[in-house]
């Protein structure tokens, strides 16, 4: 019975016979023989049939007794020129497939014996042809045989392939320069090479280009006095705000007192009176809550303990001084969120809002009192490594700010956290400045013999650590975050369109900052030095003197409020000119 199979016999009879040009005819004849015997198409048996029958026919019309002979071999050679042709028909449907044949190998076990068997093909001028549009190809038999005649083919050998010719590892290392080995120089050769070779460093270090030269400058020049600028803006922002509740909020109360008193009508107060009035209640309560405190016994305490170091301390309260400062900002927004609601709520609503009214003034009062309490231990603790003749000061600043550079540089900070640092560290820079006033209130006091020089010393050194480790602290961090100098143009940009009082998009960004505990501290250490130099008879003359100091005191703070205020005006305005007209935030 035919198989599905049988075209594909005859590609599979050639490649494994031995290839002689008579071999090869005789393959493709028997291939095709065997092929138009076992084909099981009908049309071709059909064409077989009627031509046999055809030739049998003619050959019983034309027996006679004396041409059996002949009619047999009519038709047989019939038969045989059908197919050839048939086989003909076969090997050009079949030689496309192997218009070039590879180097392959093939094995085969003919008459019990191991024969290797190579094929190749060439393409020749001669071996392509065009036959009514169809491409002939002439297989060549390039060898017969155990032996190969090609020295880059390869040779089967025990059913495993072999190399002729090995590759010369050696050979390879010594003909390409770019593979040599330094160690098989000489020590001079190499020597010589190294001196020859260009840049000393270049194994470890690559080549700079204009953007990193210009971070470099940036990092040394630029980013320092930037943010050194922004530094000292926001250090007389907060100044400009200490002097506007020791001087403006005590004159609008004395004013609304005096009208309340001429008219002798009471009228709801408006908001900004109402939040005026909060904070001076917190600022009265905590100067009389820290009139109670003895400066003496917290001095012996933190200097007399010997399990915790100065610094350590210090460090301690600075953390809870950065902590209490973001608290009280909130717990004042809320305070007079409730002043703003008090003031304008219907009458229906008036109790709910004023007891939310009280329990923020509540919130406010034990908040700031906490809060100051911590500044004055923290100026106390400043007060003793000054005083100290052990280096106590050095150690202190050492640790202290070196430890900041530790904990902020290697980390990643977007623009808006490198923004409210810089605010931190101007509410800082404010806060020093405090705990130097109370040194020099101190040792205007108890000090004896010349104490001024050494106290500026002193002074000078606390501002210039200070100053130098912020300036190395912005300028990495802002390194390290690919942040550029422009930006704290920009955050110099806000900072005077919030002088200005110019509503920004992110309210955010603004400065927070909450002089009232600043306040109770510095009060509570200038009170002693004003009553030092009173008299103490007679009462009046006392008295005159009280209202003497206060007036000049009053008259001092308000010039100064004047002209920082009016200066930090003008500088803003014509920094927010420059910005608009520019449209780059360039110094």
């Amino acid at each position: 019975m035919p198989t599905k199979s049988g075209s594909r016999r005859l590609t599979f009879d050639i490649l494994t016979i031995p290839q002689n040009e008579d071999n090869l005819s005789a393959a493709i004849f028997s291939s095709a023989q065997n092929d138009t015997a076992s084909s099981p198409s009908r049309r071709k048996k059909k064409r077989r049939n009627k031509k046999v029958k055809t030739t049998s026919e003619v050959s019983e019309n034309s027996v006679t007794n004396g041409e059996i002979k002949n009619c047999s071999y009519a038709v047989s050679s019939t038969i045989t020129e059908e197919i050839e042709s048939e086989a003909n028909r076969v090997v050009h449907a079949v030689t496309p497939q192997f218009r070039e044949l590879r180097q392959r190998n093939v094995s085969s076990v003919i008459n019990g014996g191991e024969t290797a068997i190579s094929l190749a093909s060439e393409e020749s001028g001669s071996g392509r042809k065009e036959d009514n549009g169809v491409e002939g190809v002439d297989v060549k038999n390039e060898g017969v045989g155990n032996e190969i005649k090609s020295d880059q083919w390869m040779q089967l050998k025990g059913g495993k392939l072999q190399k002729e010719v090995s590759l010369d590892w050696k050979k390879l290392m010594a003909e390409d320069f770019n593979y040599t080995l330094h160690l098989e120089k000489s020590p001079m050769k190499y020597f010589m090479e190294e001196m020859n070779a260009g840049n000393s460093l270049r194994s470890t270090t690559t080549l700079s280009n204009d953007k990193e030269r210009e971070r470099v400058y940036d990092t040394i020049f630029h980013l320092p006095w930037r943010c050194e600028l922004l530094i000292n803006i926001g250090f007389f922002v907060c100044f400009d705000s200490f002097l506007s509740l020791l001087t403006i909020m005590p004159t609008r109360i004395a004013m609304t007192i005096w009208r309340l008193l001429k008219t002798r009508q009471f009228e709801r107060a408006s908001s900004a009176e109402l939040s005026d009035f909060g904070c001076f209640v917190v600022l009265v309560t905590g100067v009389t809550l820290l009139q109670q405190a003895d400066i003496s016994l917290i001095y012996h305490m933190i200097r007399g303990q010997g399990i915790i170091k100065l610094y350590v301390v210090y460090n301690v309260l600075e953390i809870f001084d950065k902590l209490c400062q973001s608290f009280v900002g909130d717990v004042m927004q809320a305070l007079f969120n409730s002043a703003d609601g008090l003031a304008n709520c219907s009458q229906e609503n008036m109790r709910f809002w004023l007891r939310r009214f009280i329990l923020d003034e509540a919130l406010a009062i034990v908040s700031s009192i906490v809060h100051s309490f911590i500044l004055l231990a923290q100026a106390v603790t400043l007060s003793t490594c000054i005083v100290a003749h052990n280096n106590a000061l050095f150690a202190m600043l050492v640790s202290n700010n070196f430890a900041e550079i530790k904990s902020n540089v290697f980390k990643r900070y977007s623009k808006d956290n490198l923004h409210s640092m810089v605010y931190f560290d101007s509410i800082e820079r404010f806060h020093i400045s405090a705990f130097i006033l109370f040194v020099l209130a101190q040792n205007i006091l108890e000090a004896e013999g010349p104490w001024f020089e050494s106290f500026i010393s002193n002074a000078l050194v606390v501002y210039f650590f200070e100053v130098m480790i912020d300036v190395i602290k912005h300028s990495f961090v802002a390194k390290f975050n690919d942040i550029k100098p422009l930006a704290f143009s920009e955050f110099l940009e806000d900072l005077c369109k919030q002088t200005l009082n110019i509503q920004t998009e992110n309210a955010k960004k603004n400065l927070t900052f909450v002089p009232l505990a600043p306040a109770c501290v510095v009060i509570r250490v200038l009170q002693p030095v004003y009553a030092a130099h009173l008299p103490y008879n007679p009462l009046p003359w006392r008295i005159f003197w009280i209202f003497l100091l206060f007036s000049m005191t009053l008259v001092m703070l308000v010039s100064l409020k004047l002209m920082i205020g009016m200066g930090l005006q003008k500088h803003a305005k014509w920094y927010v000119k420059r910005c608009q007209k520019r449209k780059l935030h360039s110094d």
